[in-house]
Parts: C-alpha cells; structure tokens; sequence
C-alpha cells in the first residue's frame, strides 16, 4: 500500500532537556563504535488515539534531562585518530520533532504495517546533515490520523542504544507522559566504561561472525549480491504457538529444551540458505543477537548496546539434509544455533569479543551470513503514552538482515520480517511455508 502523503502544519523544530544537564564527553564501547551498527533504528508505533503533542513534547522535554546523552551529538573519539572510536559530546543541542498529519485511518494502515515499502519512509522528517555523526541521535515524527490515531515513529541511533535500551527509553518517555509527576523506576546508567577493552588485548577465541579479509576476497558475496543485482521482496511470516510446536516436534527426542526463538530461527536460516541454490560445500552462517547484560554484570538500567553477535556456522550440504520422512528437519540447524549460544557462556568469551575489536580491521562477516535481529521479547509492543497500548509496532522499512518482531496481543507469537532478492522469493517463501505437512498463510494483505 502507498502511503499518501504527510502535509506539515509547521517546521520541525529542537526539543531540549528541560533542566540543566551535564556538559561531557561519553566516550562509547566498543560494541556501540562497531561500524556494522553506524545508523539509526526506525521504530514505528500505530495507535487508536493520539496523544496531545504538548504532552508528548513537555514529557520528552523531561525525559531528556534523564537520558541526556540523546540529546547531544556523535563524533569521533578525542583518543583516536580516525574514526574507529566514537563518543558522544553532551552538549544539549536537543532532539528533532516533527508534525504532521495523513489522510489515512489506522485500520487502513493495520494491515499494510506488517509489509512496509517505500513510502512508510514519509513517516520520518528529512534532517539535513553533512554525515551520520551530524544527525540528532534521537528524530521523531508524530503523524495525527483522520480517525484520531497516531504514528509515532522514532529513529534512535544505533551507537546509544541496543534494542533492550530504546525499550527502556520509550517506556520511561511514556510513564512521563501519563504521569509528569512521577520518577522513573531505574535510573538510566550513561557509562560505558563497564565494557572496556583489556589492555593490551587479549582475544583468546576465535569469533566466527568477524572477520579480516576483504568482502572482495570471498568466494561468495551473498550481502554484495542481494543487496545490488536485483530488487528486494519484502516477505513477513506469523509463527505462533501451534506453528512453533510444529517446528518442535521435529526435534522430539532433542536433549536441550528448544526455545520459540530457537526453532523459528533455525527454520528460518535453512529456508533462507535453500531458498539461495549455494553449492553445497559452502559455509553459510548465522548471526544472531544475543543481550549480555546479565552475563557480563552490566548495571541496572544500561541503556548502551549490551548484546554481542553470536555466529552459528555449517556447510550448505549439512544444513540442507534430509533428515526425516517429512522432508525437513532443523535438528542440524538448531545444533549449530545452541552451540553458538553455549560458547558465550565460557568464561572470557565475551571480553574476548570486545578485544578483537579493537582490531581496525575486523568487521562483522556479512558474505555469507543471514543476521537475525531480535525485537520481540524487549516489550516494544507495550509502549502506553496514556491512552492505549499500539495496534501495531514494527520497523520503518525492511532489511536484508531478518527482524524477529512481536506480534501485537500474542505474547507467544513471533513475526519474520525479511527482504530477499526477486529472483529467490517464491522458493524462500516455499520453504518457509511448508512444515510437517502444514502451510502457513503469509502475511501478504
């Protein structure tokens, strides 16, 4: 569906804190600096009502004195020469908000949601900046409906908050709106000190899901391909709790308990990696995120990127096999996903990890990787301004990268968001589809 066009009643304009706020340097972490997550987040949340502007403007106001770091400016770090380190000058400039109102209803737009095109993009105001260290870390548009609803969309960059923090920033910005008076549960926790790299480094694992070489030294260059030979297809899968016991029952005598993520993840990645027509003796990966806070002991109310890439990795041939009578099975694809989760637990794993990074030139291993991004689970979907909970949460536009999303009203269901190349799609929709004798109808409109 095309969105029809945003009509602006007036300019954008600056919300400040509303008190005083530290004037600093934040110098960021390792994780935060990485240039895989150099952009900002787009979410998008659609509401029955709307929420008075004023409110939503003088709770912003405030909750900025309490993330203050949101409303400064990203540059490069005073300690390094290039732009390998970032921090954050907290310098008060203040954020972007806009106005705006569509001739649209939100039950028009209920369903399109769940396939999101170009035109979702009039959701968001065009900032103008020489760079993406220039832009405001944190632009927001509120689009007003004809039926009394709202857009609320929001682009946070990526350097300052992992999706665990822009949750825990939305929902201290909207507990603000519906009481002004109150204080916020957990104070936010702005140091990133706490991920530190060793000095001199001590990188005593291998990290599958970085590497050193030249993306143009692969063989295959699955990213570089999608990404430029042909049109992406946005293609969306509902996975609820009868899908996900059918994805299990694969995997019956498994040892492990098999979480929803899990089985979905590695019924995805097969589909994915099947769907692409690889030789068969290639390595294919998947990365996927996984949230450290607790593993590493960060502080109550870290709000910085407190996840790391986990990498699962297999040949084509052995992640395609046959397995059972059914014609499918993940049991291949599951093992390789819950190693890759095991590994994060030895201990030093993941200080590891934020050493390696100081090498400039290690990057996140995209040739050959489908990346799986996890939003559901983070409370995304539970954001009340005052009036209501949304109808719908989802991202701005779709990615090659695959988005795990929540399904609004299930807690227990899952939403596949991913965008694959024209000349795939019908095949990666064929395997996602077929399980066990079942298919699942696509969310298609």
């Amino acid at each position: 569906m095309e969105l029809p066009d945003c009509v602006y009643p007036r300019p954008s304009v600056t919300i400040f804190p509303c008190a005083p706020t530290p004037k600093h340097s934040l110098h960021l972490s390792n994780l935060d600096s990485q240039k895989f997550f150099r952009f900002s987040v787009k979410y998008v949340h659609l509401f029955e009502k709307c929420v008075s502007v004023d409110v939503l403007k003088s709770s912003l106001s405030r909750v900025l004195v309490d993330y203050y770091p949101l409303a400064g400016r990203l540059r490069r770090s005073s300690i390094c020469e290039d732009d390998h380190k970032l921090e954050v000058d907290c310098n008060g400039e203040g954020v972007a908000f806009a106005e705006a109102f569509m001739d649209a209803t939100a039950q028009q737009l209920l369903q399109p949601c769940n396939l999101p095109n170009t035109s979702w993009k009039k959701l968001l105001c065009r900032v103008e900046a020489q760079s993406f260290l220039d832009l405001p870390p944190l632009i927001i548009q509120v689009t007003s409906l004809r039926c009394g609803g709202m857009i609320l969309c929001t682009a946070i960059n990526h350097c300052l908050c992992d999706g665990t923090g822009a949750s825990q920033f939305l929902h201290d910005w909207a507990r603000l709106a519906r009481d002004p008076n109150t204080e916020l549960p957990v104070t936010p926790f702005h140091g990133r000190h706490v991920l530190n790299p060793r000095d001199p480094p001590q990188v005593h694992f291998t990290h599958a899901g970085y590497t050193r070489t030249n993306p143009a030294s692969h063989q295959v260059d699955l990213h570089d391909w999608m990404v430029h030979s042909q049109p992406l297809v946005v293609t969306s899968f509902t996975f609820g709790t009868s899908e996900v016991l059918l994805l299990k029952k694969q995997c019956l005598s498994w040892p492990k308990p098999i979480t929803t993520f899990e089985s979905v993840a590695a019924h995805t990645w097969r589909a994915w990696v099947k769907s692409m027509n690889l030789s068969p003796t290639i390595t294919v990966k998947l990365i996927f995120t996984v949230n450290v806070r607790k593993k590493v002991n960060l502080p109550e109310g870290y709000y910085g990127n407190g996840f790391v890439l986990a990498c699962a990795e297999s040949t084509v041939r052995g992640l395609t096999a046959v397995e059972n009578d059914d014609g499918d099975d993940i049991s291949h694809s599951l093992k390789a996903l819950q190693e890759a989760k095991a590994i994060l637990e030895e201990k030093g794993y993941i200080r590891s990890m934020v050493d390696l990074l100081e090498d400039k030139t290690v990057r996140v291993d995209l040739s050959t990787s489908l990346v799986i991004s996890q939003w559901s689970r983070l409370g995304l979907e539970d954001v009340d301004f005052g009036l209501g909970k949304p109808l719908f949460m989802g991202p701005l536009s779709s990615y090659v990268h695959c988005l795990f999303l929540p399904v609004v009203g299930d807690s227990n269901a899952v939403r596949v968001l991913v965008s694959v190349p024209e000349s795939v799609v019908e095949s990666f929709r064929y395997h996602m589809l077929v399980k066990d004798g079942w298919k699942k109808q696509e969310n298609d409109g």
